[in-house]
């Protein structure tokens, strides 16, 4: 375990906002009933070890309180584990409320277990990416990177 931990921050990419020289602030959410959080929680600590700020809301969100908390916390990123089968729902609604809140220049990213016809309806939504299991914590850390850019 510590080798795994000393390898991951030996990878470390800090990324700071263009605008300033603080740390890209990521919001991670576990909208609806799913009662499931390893996984976020397993991104949040790759992303919190790659540099990044990330703020974990915990289970049973609504799209109301994530968009609430991502205000508070003037985040870059939402991050949204969904594995409930609920996503385009709880998605359209949270695009909506970001919408309605002015939360234009914020990117969205969902993880969970998403069909391929889904993945491609998410993102004609408006999400920015969609991590399905397996995806390495590297390649997750490099295509966020890559948004905050």
């Amino acid at each position: 375990m510590a080798s795994s931990k000393s390898k991951s921050k030996s990878k470390a990419v800090v990324k700071r906002t263009s605008s300033s020289n603080t740390l890209t602030r990521i919001l991670i959410a576990k909208p609806g009933l799913d009662g499931h959080d390893r996984g976020a929680k397993v991104i949040a600590r790759a992303l919190r070890d790659a540099g990044f700020e990330v703020i974990y809301t915990g289970l049973h969100q609504t799209p109301q309180m994530i968009v609430s908390a991502a205000l508070q916390e003037d985040v870059e990123l939402i991050g949204l584990s969904i594995l409930s089968g609920a996503h385009l729902h709880l998605v359209k609604e949270t695009l909506r409320l970001m919408k309605a809140n002015k939360l234009n220049g914020v990117k969205v990213f969902v993880g969970g277990i998403i069909p391929e016809d889904d993945i491609k309806k998410l993102k004609k939504m408006g999400v920015n990416e969609v991590f399905t299991p397996g995806a390495s914590m590297e390649a997750v850390v490099k295509r966020l990177s890559n948004l905050t850019e």
